[in-house]
């Protein structure tokens, strides 16, 4: 068995007599490595690192340090395909799934790139006589990130090169679940030329974040998971005096409108609520069409998609899903479509009755895609963040009532609106209290330069992700006004300064 340790100071760090949990091959159920887990020492030992490499990283020219950024940028192009081999092998999402989570992570690496540019300040002459003002960003200093189990390689690099780039040096908490990933990316910056200790990466679960938490030289924290600990995060970092961005979870709705091509909804459907086995953030897990005559119509178009749906392990390139993270999940999934069904749902395909027959694969943690009709907001289905193959169909008389119902849940991420009609998509766009918004686009993650954030309890703090926000999130501004004497001195001034 494989022992999955630290990377520290630029070097692979940890006692192997330590703490270590199985990390699963979800598509076979076996277990070919371990990884160590960390708690106060290790952190303590990664800040250690990160502060001492911190003066000199910071004091480069923004031009050189995004030199190293580009080198791990390609990098990371020219192995694309082996880092989406050791997503899948301990995630279990599909192999193009994986490649797409990786171009989606290079995204930002190519936006940080861009540093020079981005951090550039503000300067105003004469702001009085002789008196010029500029404002500068500057790093925060040592800064961590924890990241969750479903995206193990594009969230680290949400966080990482924008923090690094901007003369932050980084401490990586990525989940215990997939940990490979992670450590491919700290050796290939290292490869890039980034100077050790800049670039950290320490596995563990509560007690690493709590040490994480309570470290007083860690400046900011980024998080993305679970509400629940995101509000968790957010609210034990800002009392101890971080800045924190604690991003939580979801409960994406699609509204379908009587006049949008039901084709395309149906298609879009797919792949936004079963692709990566619904374990995404961005997810659609809820279709609100609008009329009982659109549900109808839509249900019949998704029903048999959704039966063919080939599901299968990474190995098989035809697979369209892959199975679930862990045993635990795969049995809390299975779980909330019980109590859907409970509760009143309508069964229209259920999952829980695939078998996963290839072989070599049949301990795999796999469920089928489902279906679940006339489900309302006293569901739990309708209410929790399933994170799983399970599409919820919440029928709707009227656009009204389809806004409502996404306004009466307590997450507010991602949204779409499926519709021909310009009048209909720039209201909804408007009115909307959801902070990403799609328009005949079912999972409306934004591109690199833009940010990424939901609104309500999918966002704790006051910055989204990368992006100019990233950017904002990792420096502080400094603003200067200066004055150059001409070789006389006045007398003292008691009286509010006017610079004029």
């Amino acid at each position: 068995m494989t022992t999955i340790s630290h990377f520290i100071g630029g070097q692979q760090a940890g006692d192997s007599g330590a703490p270590s949990q199985a990390v699963f091959n979800p598509a076979t159920g076996e277990t070919p490595s371990q990884v160590l887990l960390g708690g106060s020492d290790e952190i303590g030992a990664a800040v250690a690192a990160a502060k001492a490499a911190l003066p000199e990283w910071a004091a480069m020219p923004v031009l050189r340090r995004a030199r190293v950024l580009d080198r791990f940028k390609h990098i990371l192009w020219s192995r694309q395909d082996e880092l989406a081999e050791i997503i899948s092998r301990e995630h279990g999402k599909t192999h193009d799934d994986a490649l797409g989570e990786v171009t989606r992570g290079i995204e930002v690496v190519e936006f940080a790139v861009g540093a020079p540019h981005l951090l550039k300040g503000e300067f105003s002459e004469s702001v009085g006589a002789g008196v010029d003002s500029y404002g500068i960003r500057q790093p925060l200093g040592v800064v961590a990130g924890i990241t969750p189990f479903n995206f193990p390689a594009m969230v680290p690099l949400w966080m990482f090169p924008i923090a690094t780039v901007a003369g932050n040096t980084f401490i990586l908490k990525p989940s215990e679940r997939d940990p490979s990933a992670p450590m491919a990316l700290a050796a290939w910056l290292k490869e890039a030329g980034m100077p050790d200790g800049v670039f950290n990466v320490v596995h563990g679960g509560k007690p690493a974040v709590d040490a994480i938490l309570a470290h007083p030289d860690i400046k900011a924290v980024s998080f993305v998971g679970s509400t629940p600990i995101a509000n968790y995060i957010y609210t034990t970092g800002t009392a101890n005096g971080k800045r924190v961005q604690a991003l939580g979870g979801a409960k994406n709705h699609m509204v379908v409108m009587p006049d949008a091509d039901l084709d395309m909804a149906a298609n879009a459907l797919m792949g936004a609520a079963f692709g990566s086995a619904g374990e995404r953030c961005m997810a659609i897990s809820v279709a609100v069409p609008v009329t009982d005559k659109v549900a109808d119509a839509l249900v019949a178009r998704l029903k048999p998609k959704i039966e063919a749906l080939k599901i299968g392990p990474h190995t098989d390139r035809e697979a369209e899903m892959g199975p679930l993270v862990t045993e635990q999940h795969l049995a809390k999934v299975r779980g909330l479509i019980d109590q859907g069904e409970k509760e009143g749902a309508e069964v229209v395909v259920d999952g829980r009755a695939f078998t996963q027959t290839a072989q070599g694969y049949e301990n795999g943690f796999y469920l089928g895609g489902t279906l679940l009709d006339r489900v309302t907001p006293d569901m739990s289905v309708w209410k929790e963040e399933i994170f799983g193959p399970v599409l919820s169909i919440a029928r709707r008389d009227s656009y009204q009532d389809a806004v409502d119902l996404i306004h009466n849940h307590s997450y507010a991420n991602g949204v779409a609106v499926f519709t021909r009609d310009g009048d209909v998509a720039r209201g909804f766009v408007n009115e909307i209290e959801v902070g990403m918004v799609g328009v005949n686009v079912p999972i409306p993650v934004p591109m690199a330069y833009h940010s990424f954030g939901g609104w309500k309890a999918s966002i704790f703090g006051d910055h989204a992700m990368y992006g100019a926000e990233g950017f904002r999130f990792y420096t502080r501004l400094k603003t200067v006004t200066a004055r150059w004497p001409r070789g006389m001195r006045s007398d003292p001034e008691f009286t509010m300064p006017t610079l004029g």
